[in-house]
């Protein structure tokens, strides 16, 4: 991987915990997903 693709992927990883992080936990009870949940589905999107 070149530094531009893995820095946009980092961005990616830390915009995704970020977003995910700041909703309530009733609304992610409503999309399946728990905190423990997060960084492992923004994970996937540094890969």
């Amino acid at each position: 991987m070149n530094p531009i693709r893995i820095a946009k992927s980092w961005l990616s990883y830390r915009r995704t915990l970020n977003e995910l992080g700041s909703l309530s936990n009733q609304t992610l009870s409503d999309i399946g997903v728990s905190r423990y949940d997060i960084r492992n589905i923004a994970s996937r999107s540094f890969r």
